[in-house]
This record gives C-alpha cells, structure tokens and sequence, in this order.
C-alpha cells in the first residue's frame, strides 16, 4: 500500500523525524536536513492509522467550535469580517474587523493579529512576572506550527499570535507556564507544582489546547 500524500519540511533542528496533520487533514513530515526522503514516506506508512485517528479529531473539534463563516475569534469573542474597498490594513471598530477586499486579505489579518498578540501579551507577561518576582529579557511574536510559546535560558519569551484565536483564559495559562519556566526550565515535578500553584486549572487548559489548537488558524 502507498503512503498517503504529504508534504516534506527539513528542518537543521530537527533530531528525529516528526508527523503532524493540520487543520485541513494535510499530512506534513519534518526531516532532519541529512534525514533520506526514503523515511518520510516510511513514517506516514508506518503511522497510517495515527493520521487518520487525528483527522477525526481535528474534524470533530471543528464541529464542536461551530465558527460561523465571515467571522474570526478573539479572545473569546466573535468578530465579523467587513471588506472596505481601498483599505490595507486592517482595523477594529468594535466587534467588526475592517478588512481589505482586494489581494492577500488573510496576510493582512495575520498582521493585524500579530500586532495585537504582542499588545495582549505584554501586559499579561508582565503582570505574571511581577507577581512572581521573576524577569524577562524579551518578547518575540511567532507563528509556529508545533509550539504556543517558549522561553529560552537567557529568558527570552517568544509567543504564537494565534493563541489570540483562543479563550483568555487559555493564553492566560500559557502566559504563567512560560513565567514558571524562569524558574524551572525543565518539566520535573517540581514544575508542574509551580505552575499549579499559579494556574490551578493548568490541567484543564492544557487538555483545551490538545484539543481544538488545530482550530486556531483564520
């Protein structure tokens, strides 16, 4: 039997090959850049019945999230999609997202939640840093495929905008974990008693995010 379609991504920091299905059911394989293209295909034969146990899954929490067409969400709200002829960039004007009716009209709402990621995340960051008398050196705002945030051993924060495509409460968990991670960098018990101790419901974000991060695109 031939291996399903996919897509190959080589990756320098890639050690081990990885398997993911996004949002559309597409199958993408990451290769270490002297990985043989010959075990790519290897995988998705070999993870045949993980790939379709995850394309259920992702659509299934499609359906749950129910989004109606011609609106995105922010933050726990809806905001409906409003094309402007000659407008370029994009604008809130209360629960309406101005948007350009010409051209690359999604580039144009990924920047526009990218700007307002770091607004979001700032404020939150700080507050959660001040609270537990921790500092960082930096915020950076990404677009990652495979991971909602990090932070480095020099304490660099980096965050993905498309955690704004989700509850508050949601990036507000994700917010403490990488706070937590100024202290212990690592996932030891020692950790996850921190951050408890911070976000009592980490659990239960945490399984949120499992769930329906494959929804959060536009």
């Amino acid at each position: 039997m031939s291996a399903q379609p996919y897509r190959i991504r080589r990756s320098d920091r890639a050690r081990r090959i990885r398997v993911s299905v996004d949002n559309n059911g597409e199958i993408e394989v990451v290769l270490p850049r002297r990985s043989p293209e010959r075990h790519a295909e290897q995988a998705v034969k070999e993870l045949a019945p993980w790939i379709e146990r995850r394309r259920r899954a992702v659509a299934a929490a499609q359906l749950e999230i129910g989004r109606a067409p011609g609106t995105v969400p922010y933050l726990g709200e809806t905001l409906t999609l409003v094309p402007e002829r000659g407008r370029t960039r994009v604008h809130r004007s209360g629960d309406r997202l101005l948007i350009p009716d010409t051209g690359d009209a999604r580039a144009a709402i990924e920047r526009w939640y990218r700007r307002q990621a770091k607004l979001e995340v700032a404020p939150r960051l700080d507050a959660a840093c001040a609270r537990a008398g921790s500092t960082y050196t930096g915020l950076t705002i990404r677009g990652q495929k495979t991971r909602w945030a990090s932070c480095s051993s020099s304490g660099g924060m980096s965050f993905n905008w498309r955690l704004l495509l989700a509850p508050p409460e949601i990036l507000d968990y994700v917010v403490e974990h990488e706070v937590a991670h100024l202290e212990v960098m690592d996932h030891s018990p020692r950790f996850w008693r921190l951050l408890a101790s911070r976000s009592p419901r980490w659990r239960e974000h945490s399984a949120w995010l499992k769930r329906y991060g494959s929804t959060l695109t536009l």
